[in-house]
């Protein structure tokens, strides 16, 4: 049965009225602010929440895509972004980075950079081969889409007991037709960086380029080394790295979207470019997917990373690492519960031998919690922000219950099943 369209509004509605429905339309919703939802919003604090809030409003109508010739103030405001990331990922003199919209757009920029670098390594003809990346089992399905848009292969290597990427497992998958290999800082499934500097060891002896998908870590994980907690490096200091994705919005604490990228070279970001010289307007050229980018993304991560500064992240990262620790603590404290992984950062990944994860995660939804799975190996998972830590006392006090009602369940009968969306 089709469901009824909605009509065009035929009268205008006042700003009141509106505000009512909108608000009214939230009931239904997830406790998201008091830390019932595992994944989508991130905070720090209140006040950088409104700092960032403020900021894109300042800029709500410009348009990033004419930074260069209109809004020249986002055009700085951008570029010092963009210098605060490359200083932080140790990037080299001709390294070069590119504000996105987010992470996917981040990962199909840097894949498209890779494919054409290959070509141009290779000359006349090299454009009709057929191509492929080689990347482990947890990378994000951002690539499985750029890869879908580029018609390129993706051949996935496997894990080690650890959960992170086994070279050795890629090794065999690459071949003279690869354009790239991957690691994550930290992979999403699990929360553990790959051992990047062996994948950078082997995309030399390979020759082929090495993406680090930093999408979740990136613009925090420099932060926990500081504070002297201890965290895998994966940035330019590995010489096998070309590129490195990072997202803004995420434990950057800056409002969506904004992400970024960031390449070795510069002239592989030329290589990410979209030219287009055809039509009547001139000469049409962006270094993203996207033409059109709200500049209220770009001040508001300028004024975000302002705002907390190297001191204000530190005390953010002692935060996260604290109320973390705190979950795995009482997580590994409920009877048959174990963790699939050890946390690099805030991401866990957490199920039991003894019963059914799923039917936990079927109740924990019934108390209003809204369950993140993984398949391979069944378990619950949460990217942890801070503002999870005033809701921990109430969600181990329900994750006990709902375990207790798991074990008296038939294992593989649930009716729940894992997605990402």
């Amino acid at each position: 049965m089709t469901e009824a369209r909605h009509a065009f509004p035929v009268e205008g509605r006042a700003w009141d009225d509106l505000l009512a429905d909108m608000r009214g339309r939230t009931s239904g919703d997830l406790d998201w602010k008091n830390g019932r939802t595992p994944l989508f919003v991130f905070r720090n604090d209140e006040e950088t929440y409104e700092i960032g809030k403020k900021a894109f409003m300042e800029f709500f109508s410009e348009n990033a895509l004419g930074r260069e010739r209109a809004f020249f103030s986002i055009g700085s405001m951008e570029k010092e972004v963009l210098d605060f990331g490359l200083s932080l990922f140790h990037a080299p003199t001709g390294a070069a980075g590119v504000f996105s919209t987010g992470g996917s757009e981040s990962i199909f920029l840097a894949m498209k950079a890779a494919r054409d670098a290959w070509r141009a390594k290779r000359g006349n003809g090299a454009a009709a081969v057929p191509l492929n990346i080689v990347i482990p089992i947890t990378a994000h399905p951002a690539f499985d889409k750029a890869a879908d848009a580029m018609d390129l292969e993706i051949r996935r290597g496997g894990l080690r007991a650890d959960m992170r990427a086994d070279p050795e497992a890629l090794r065999p998958l690459i071949d003279d037709r690869t354009i790239a290999i991957l690691g994550s800082a930290p992979c999403f499934p699990h929360g553990v960086v790959d051992p990047i500097e062996e994948l950078s060891a082997l995309a030399e002896d390979a020759g082929v380029w090495l993406h680090v998908d930093a999408c979740v870590g990136g613009w925090m994980a420099p932060f926990f080394t500081k504070i002297g907690r201890p965290t895998p490096d994966f940035d330019f200091r590995y010489p096998g790295v070309r590129s490195i994705s990072a997202d803004l919005h995420k434990f950057g604490f800056c409002p969506k979207p904004a992400s970024t990228v960031f390449y070795r070279d510069a002239d592989d970001m030329e290589r990410a470019k979209f030219v287009a010289d055809a039509w009547p307007s001139g000469r049409f050229q962006t270094s993203t997917l996207a033409g059109t980018r709200p500049g209220g993304a770009v001040a508001a991560s300028w004024a975000v990373l302002n705002h907390l500064g190297e001191s204000g992240y530190c005390a953010a990262a002692e935060r996260l690492g604290a109320m973390t620790d705190a979950y795995v603590e009482g997580i590994r404290e409920i009877p048959g519960m174990k963790f699939w992984a050890k946390p690099d950062l805030t991401l866990i990944n957490y199920g039991s031998d003894e019963f059914d994860i799923f039917h936990a995660a079927v109740e924990m939804y019934k108390r209003g919690w809204l369950p993140a799975l993984t398949r391979r190996p069944r378990g619950l998972h949460a990217m942890m922000s801070l503002m999870h830590a005033p809701a921990r006392e109430a969600f181990l006090k329900d994750l006990g219950e709902a375990v207790d009602i798991a074990r008296t369940l038939e294992p593989g009968t649930s009716s729940i099943e894992a997605v990402y969306s």
